[in-house]
Order: C-alpha cells, then structure tokens, then sequence
C-alpha cells in the first residue's frame, strides 16, 4: 500500500509538473504574441505619426507657397486699379502679375504631378522620339532667359541613334527642371553646359544616354546634398537667395527618372556649380518607324483659324469672354455654349459646314464633354467624322 501510494505520489508530481511545463509555454508564447503585436502597433503608430506630421507639413508650405504669388496678384492688381492711367506703371504692375501667376501654376502642376507619381497612376507613353529635336527645344525655350542674364550657354552630342522610343513629354520636363535650376542659380555672366553621349546597354535593341549639366552656379553645401530629393526641400528659401522656388522640382525628377531605369547623380561645391549626371536607357527605333515618324513632322502644319467658326463649350463665364476675346484677335467667330446639351443642340441645328471646329470643354453641368462628344460623333452627318 506504502509502495502504490508513492507511485501515485510520484504519478501526481509529474503530471502537475507537466501540467505546469505546458501553462509556461502556453504563457510564454502568449506573451511573445503579445510583444509582437505590440511592436507591430508600435510601429503603425509611428507610420500614422509620420504621415500626420508629413501632411501637416505639406500643408504648411503649401499654404505659404500658394500664399505668396497670391498676395502679389491682389497687391499689384489694386495698385494697377489706382494707377490705370500711369502706362509705365501699368507696364510693370502687369508684367509682375504675370511672372506670380506663372509661378502659381508652376506650383499647382507640380503638387498635381506628385500626387500622380505618389498615387502609381503615372504611366510612361511609348514614342518614337528625335533627340536632336528635343536639344534644340529646350535651347529655344531657354533663350530669352539665358540672354537676359548674359549667360554661356552649349551643348554637345556624341550619340549613333538619333530616333529612340520613349516619353519625350516626360524627358522634357526633367531637363526643363535641371536646365531651369542651372538658370535660377547661376550669376549673370556664368556658363551652363550639357553633354551628351550615347552609351551601349546589356538590354538587347536598347542604348542609354547619358546627360550632364554643368554650370558655375552658386552650388550647396555637402550638408544640405543628401536631402536635395526630399520634397519641399531646400538648401535657403526664397527670401535668403532671391530665387523662387517650390523644392518639388528634383523630387519629380528623381521619381520621373526612377520610373524610366535611369539615374541622377548630383556633384556641386559651394560658389563653384553643379553637376547633374543623368543616365536613362532607350529603346532604338527601328528604321520603319523613324521613316514614318519623319512624314508626321512633314505632315504637320499649324492651322490658321483666321475666319473659322468655331463652337465653344465652356461653362466658365471668365474663361468663355477671353477665349471669346483671344479668337477674335485671331479673327475667328465664335458661339459660346454653357454646358454639353447646348453644344449638341447648337450643333444639330446648324447645317454642314456652318461651323469649322468645336472646342469642347470636359466637366461641364448637364451633359460634360465626353458625354456630348459621342453624341456628335453618332449623328447621321459627314461633317461629324472630321
């Protein structure tokens, strides 16, 4: 009886020892869980966080951004009121009053094309492109500006395939920031250049280009280079460099590039300028699509609209008077329609040939522009094919 009391005894520790055994490991796991899930919701806190302070952020330079061409539209459109009669003044008040709109719409593009880049909605076009042509675009566009501030500005090339496919309005939009920055920042009497030079690429029926501007602008310091594609960022603001700026410029040109294959190196000195090495790769054109690329530009010709009669959708009443104003300085005739439904009216009430274009406006009230487009396009006329 001594010797089977002990067994169960024994039997007992046991099984309260195991017991014990699987509860700490039930709890430890437990806890291990629980340590886990918090770390985790540590760290999507701290995500939230960082997103409420980056929009905060993003507000709080926007809103002075935006603010400040603003303030100098309404200024200079009251002081142009009270000096309507004095045409020096009125010269100068209109010319300032352009120069801040510009810059406006510069900022909304950019906040605009950030958005889509964030979003993954931007999408790149296939094309096929001529790259001369393109220099020589953006050497006009820069013209007036690289006269004005008396500046050197070349560009060389050493490249085999001219005609490539890719994205031109893209590509021009990041050597319009790179070339623009080089402009903003560079003293009048300094030099800008660009080389370009066509590399060889593991891709089979693809070469890379690599571009590099070069001017003797002010340059950055080594300590401000690590943040120059962050957005809003900036090394002074405008009130310390007298340039105006956004700091959205290189962060699209670095997602622009990013989303091409390419990359961007950027090598400055403080009072010496700055280089920017680009390095995209391209598709080359085949020698059937070059030729038919070449009879579009043979093709196309500006229309003059001098004598139209054009039928305008626009609901916009300050939009509709300088469209209305702007085609009859052309010498255009023109019938304003508020919304789609009138447009369609307008124009199965008239007969073929009265009107010789219409300008069609898309978020309308009533009917939008796509809406009564597809309406045009499927009444029973041969005028509407064209």
């Amino acid at each position: 009886i001594d010797r089977l009391s002990s067994q169960r005894m024994v039997m007992t520790l046991l099984a309260c020892a195991s017991v014990l055994m699987i509860l700490t490991l039930i709890f430890r796991w437990y806890f291990s869980i629980t340590r886990s899930q918090l770390h985790e919701l540590e760290e999507a806190r701290q995500v939230a966080l960082e997103a409420s302070r980056a929009k905060s952020e993003f507000l709080a330079n926007m809103s002075h951004d935006i603010r400040t061409p603003m303030n100098a539209i309404i200024g200079f459109a009251d002081l142009l009121e009270k000096h309507i009669d004095e045409k020096e003044r009125v010269r100068d008040y209109i010319g300032k009053i352009k120069s801040s709109s510009e810059f406006l719409l510069s900022l909304i593009n950019y906040v605009l094309e950030t958005a889509r880049i964030e979003s993954g909605k931007t999408s790149l076009k296939k094309e096929v492109r001529c790259v001369s042509g393109l220099i020589e675009s953006l050497a006009d566009i820069f013209e007036p500006e690289v006269r004005k501030k008396g500046l050197t500005y070349s560009y060389t090339k050493d490249i085999q395939h001219d005609y490539v496919i890719g994205d031109e309005t893209k590509v021009r939009e990041i050597f319009i920031n790179i070339i623009g920055n080089s402009l903003k920042y560079t003293p009048a009497g300094g030099k800008i250049t660009i080389d370009i030079k066509e590399l060889s690429s593991d891709r089979e029926n693809y070469i890379a280009y690599k571009i590099v501007v070069e001017d003797t602008g002010i340059g950055m310091s080594k300590e401000y280079l690590p943040h120059i594609f962050e957005e809003f960022s900036r090394e002074h603001t405008s009130t310390e460099s007298k340039v105006i700026g956004t700091g959205l410029g290189l962060p699209i040109v670095k997602a622009l590039i990013d989303l091409m294959g390419g990359t961007i190196e950027i090598e400055n000195e403080v009072g010496k300028g700055t280089k920017t090495t680009v390095m995209i790769p391209f598709e080359i054109a085949t020698q059937e699509q070059i030729l038919e690329e070449k009879q579009k530009e043979k093709e196309f010709v500006p229309e003059d609209i001098k004598g139209k009669r054009i039928l305008v959708a626009e609901d916009n009443e300050l939009n509709a008077e300088i469209l209305t104003e702007l085609l009859k300085i052309e010498g255009a005739e023109c019938t304003i329609c508020e919304n789609g439904e009138e447009v369609l009216k307008a124009f199965e009430q008239s007969a073929p040939g009265d009107y010789d274009m219409i300008l069609m406006d898309v978020q309308m009230p009533v009917m939008n522009g796509y809406e009564a487009t597809k309406h045009i396009r499927q009444l029973k006329r041969e005028d509407v094919k064209s």
